[in-house]
């Protein structure tokens, strides 16, 4: 079978989290005869009707993605998926209000699960359908913390230690308080005259009293994170402090503390992985970045001044489980001084490994990407129809792809948007065609590669890599 006629399509919502490991996917996918459609997912969507049949990978099937799924269907598109959110969820009953619906499983044909723990998971969900294939293969994300991946980003960790020297890493997750437009957070600002809070985004699928213990929760480490920054600058007057804030949050609170205390830094630039092979020890709070350096070897604390049983336990067990936990600041400095010093390094022992091997398939043995490429080949030998749908369904796929396109493009600009331009920018700010045929070729260096590969760009910041 040709590759053209079973391109895979790759959207790519977060760029620093999601550009590098897919376009790994996309370096496996050329070995064994598939194209890949790989770039913005919002331009993605947007252009969807212009694409080829595919195979469409997906990020999430949420209600949210009920309408594009039902456009992508109606144009004869396969969807496949995985959820981004998985490794560290929130507790069964709301994530499965949160990250599953019925209406989307039923346009999904394969799915991907990070580990067995996310399979069981899904396997709980009582709408989940019986005949739907879920493979425990890994994340791609997943394989960029594998030992063999690290020099993809060596230079830019030598960068970042000449541009920062020494420096503790510390990494924010209070996106549902301090998001970067405040629609996004847990409840939104208050009108006048409103009597009760109304939930913004992040609260979708929660309830009243759940949002309500979550959005206390993270205001005070919030406020305890804000307080950590300065005191640990001048426990250690020999060692920068980094913030890293979460991809959904606004950094302004912490640039307003960096403009006080001349060693400390705010950035977001680029993935996470180089920040953490040049820093001396991360601190976090229940932060995927605490399983990923655990999974690297990596020091790690997770500080937590404040503590919630519902949200610690049913939410954060991993990252928590998998870092040394400090419950005050004096212990914190504590541990932090052992590891400068060199006499502690990051959490070890069978039972930690072993939760990472439930929750992160893949860390050793075939590639996340592998795994996936070997299920992609066995349902296009399965016989799956790729034939062009019905005119009927077509025209309406073209139909409601310009509709949706019109909508999308007016909602923007409206007042209280969630995702006006400035975010998209902000989770997708751009790569140029040469800096895109550098990563791949980086990629294809370490995996002992020689595929010719040929990279063009069909849209802006849509690229097809093929063979």
């Amino acid at each position: 079978m040709k590759s053209e006629k079973r391109p895979l399509i790759i959207p790519v919502e977060n760029q620093v989290r999601e550009l590098d490991p897919k376009l790994l996917l996309a370096c496996v996918a050329a070995r064994r005869g598939f194209s890949s459609i790989i770039g913005s997912h919002r331009k993605i969507d947007l252009s969807i009707a212009s694409f080829p049949r595919s195979l469409y990978l997906c990020k999430s099937f949420t209600v949210m993605n009920l309408k594009m799924f039902q456009i992508i269907h109606r144009l004869g598109h396969q969807i496949l998926s995985w959820d981004e959110e998985a490794l560290i969820h929130l507790p069964p009953d709301i994530y499965f209000s949160r990250r599953l619906s019925p209406l989307t499983l039923k346009y999904v044909s394969q799915l991907f699960a990070w580990g067995s723990d996310n399979l069981d998971l899904w396997r709980r969900y009582p709408e989940m359908p019986a005949q739907l294939p879920i493979h425990a293969t890994g994340n791609p994300r997943g394989d960029m913390l594998r030992p063999e991946m690290y020099p993809f980003y060596a230079k830019e960790a030598e960068e970042i230690r000449d541009r920062h020297g020494d420096f503790i890493l510390i990494n924010t997750n209070f996106n549902h308080v301090n998001a970067f437009y405040p629609a996004q957070n847990l409840f939104r600002p208050a009108t006048n005259g409103q009597k009760k809070p109304s939930f913004g985004k992040a609260a979708r699928g929660m309830s009243m009293a759940f949002a309500k213990t979550l959005h206390r929760h993270k205001l005070e480490l919030f406020g305890y994170f804000k307080e950590l920054i300065p005191a640990l600058e001048q426990t250690f007057p020999d060692i920068n402090i980094v913030v890293r804030p979460h991809p959904t949050e606004n950094p302004d609170a912490y640039q307003r503390v960096a403009a006080d205390h001349e060693r400390v830094q705010v950035t977001n630039d680029g993935n996470v992985i180089p920040w953490l092979m040049a820093t001396r020890a991360l601190v976090h709070n229940g932060c995927t970045t605490g399983v990923e350096a655990f999974a690297m070897g990596i020091p790690a604390i997770s500080y937590r001044p404040s503590v919630n049983s519902t949200i610690d336990e049913g939410f954060y067990h991993l990252a928590h489980q998998l870092s040394h936990q400090c419950f005050d600041l004096e212990t914190l400095q504590g541990r932090l001084r052992e590891i400068l010093d060199g006499r502690l390094g990051a959490v070890t022992g069978t039972e930690p490994r072993f939760l990472l091997q439930q929750h992160m398939a893949a860390q050793d043995g075939p590639l996340a990407c592998e795994r996936i490429v070997d299920a992609l080949e066995n349902f296009v030998r399965s016989g799956v129809n790729m034939k062009k749908p019905p005119p009927l369904s077509l025209a309406a796929g073209h139909f409601l792809s310009r509709g949706r396109r019109m909508v999308k493009w007016t909602k923007q600009y409206l007042p209280g948007s969630h995702a006006p331009p400035g975010f998209h920018r902000h989770r997708f700010p751009g790569i140029t065609l040469t800096d895109l045929n550098e990563r791949l070729n980086r990629l294809q260096q370490l995996l002992g590669d020689e595929t010719k590969l040929k990279v063009e760009q069909m849209h802006d910041q849509v690229f097809r890599i093929s063979v």
